[in-house]
């Protein structure tokens, strides 16, 4: 893991210290050097803090679960109201908040998913499943990548991105079994979860929150955009993007031979008794329960916890099966949901947007950056912040400047494309709770989780404008 050129550890004698001077610097520079007025102490610690936690992550100098850690202590002693703070340093995080990052409904929603996972795997549920699942599409390796990208997209159309992407990972291991360990072919099919995950969520109204922000943002301006409409555009947009995304994955990526194949050989090791179908029965209820959320009102990440509930009660789930859980990858993400935390109760990430002067801005640019900004802010943040974030002010700025605006569909297109963008926010394991997923494999390193995920992300957002500006709603 560590880069070194000829016994010079690159990691340790360069970018640490590029980092420590970068952090060091957005600590103690003058306030006025960012150009937000009224920027408070707790504010521009945010701001070193947050360069920290990226340049960490990104130059992988530490593992990322360390990473997350040591930002949220720095959070803790640096901005929230039982550290080295004092009131009149700005807005004050409370540090119960801070320190809820580690059990965030989300990270329950990760530990159900890998509870499933591990108990499907203990009774050979995940063999009998892969088999089942992936048959349509062949034994040829490039054909499975597409079966995987199709299926987990679809599904994340109708139920929660990392209920999705917590299921396929129990799909996922007797697949890569059946690769050579050092061929890139794994390394495509771990990264063919957050990507189809991501991507998929786009295809729907309900496939992830920003979308039905936006819709509800609009609804609220008496602007109706209808379910079939949504899909008409934004289907297509999946399909392409899908595509697309499986040619990246077998270039970037290629399966190590041309006459390898993909055979799941039935599990002779599992019987099948009264414990394989109860996890099956399990398994069943809960991914219905995911996709029945707006009808029963069950919340994703309780759902998730329902599987862990039985598995303990019946006895599948034991106490050394604990250590086979992903814990770094809880507390990975866990430092995501930190940051966030910290940019929205601050004050920071509103003072960020509000700073920016759209009005002043002609149409085009106001639609790109706001795109752009959309589509950064979910990168560091969860998707459905940024867009609580940028909508109602876009809302704003979009009736003002309808008359512009008329011209590219008004400020429907506005608000569409900014809940476009965030669905192709992939660049990091903490991005979103797929990628982090996709990490708990091993297989994917954050450079490469970066490269894909800046591609796919901008040529995303650039065909999603491309659709809604042709066919504006």
């Amino acid at each position: 893991m560590k880069n070194k050129t000829k016994g010079f550890d690159v990691k340790m004698h360069v970018l640490a210290p590029l980092t420590l001077l970068v952090v060091l610097f957005m600590w103690f520079v003058p306030s006025s050097f960012f150009g937000i007025e009224g920027l408070t102490v707790v504010q521009q610690r945010t701001i070193a803090i947050f360069c920290y936690a990226a340049l960490m992550w990104m130059f992988e100098i530490i593992p990322a679960w360390a990473t997350s850690v040591t930002t949220i202590v720095l959070l803790l002693l640096a901005v929230s109201n039982k550290g080295l703070t004092t009131p009149e340093m700005g807005d004050l995080v409370n540090f119960k908040e801070l320190m809820a990052a580690f059990a965030d409904p989300i990270i329950m929603l990760f530990l159900g998913g890998f509870v499933l996972a591990i108990c499907a795997s203990k009774v050979g549920l995940d063999v009998v499943l892969a088999r089942v699942m992936l048959k349509p599409f062949g034994t040829n390796p490039k054909w499975v990548l597409l079966g995987f990208l199709t299926l987990i997209s679809v599904m994340s159309m109708f139920m929660s991105n990392t209920a999705t992407a917590a299921m396929m990972l129990a799909f996922l291991a007797p697949v890569l079994r059946t690769l050579p360990a050092d061929g890139g072919g794994r390394v495509s099919l771990a990264m063919s979860i957050p990507i189809a995950a991501n991507i998929g969520g786009l295809g729907t109204p309900i496939g992830t929150p920003p979308n039905a922000i936006a819709i509800g943002q609009l609804a609220a301006m008496d602007i109706n955009v209808g379910f079939g409409a949504w899909m008409i555009r934004m289907v297509p947009v999946v399909i392409i993007m899908i595509l697309f995304s499986w040619w990246l994955l077998m270039f970037m990526f290629p399966f190590k031979a041309k006459d390898v194949k993909i055979v799941i050989e039935p599990d002779e090791t599992h019987q099948i008794d009264w414990k394989f179908w109860v996890v099956t029965v399990t398994f069943i209820a809960t991914i219905l329960l995911w996709m029945t959320g707006e009808i029963t009102h069950l919340n994703s990440n309780v759902v998730a916890l329902i599987p862990f509930g039985v598995f303990a009660l019946v006895g599948i789930f034991k106490r050394d099966d604990f250590a086979k859980i992903d814990w770094h990858v809880l507390w990975m993400v866990a430092g995501g949901f930190a940051i966030g935390t910290a940019l929205n109760k601050t004050g920071l990430a509103a003072a960020l947007v509000e700073a920016i002067p759209f009005g002043s801005w002609s149409a085009i640019a106001v639609l790109v950056i706001a795109g752009l900004l959309g589509w950064l802010l979910s990168n560091f943040i969860a998707n459905s912040s940024a867009a609580n974030l940028l909508v109602p002010i876009l809302a704003v700025v979009g009736t003002a400047m309808s008359e512009q605006l008329g011209a590219f569909g008004g400020v429907t297109t506005l608000l569409v494309c900014v809940a476009a963008s965030t669905s192709f926010a992939m660049l990091l394991p903490i991005s979103t709770p797929p990628n982090a997923i996709a990490c708990s494999t091993g297989l994917i390193k954050t450079n490469e989780m970066a490269k894909v995920g800046l591609i796919v992300g901008l040529v995303g957002i650039a065909l999603a404008y491309a659709v809604i500006l042709l066919f504006p709603f």
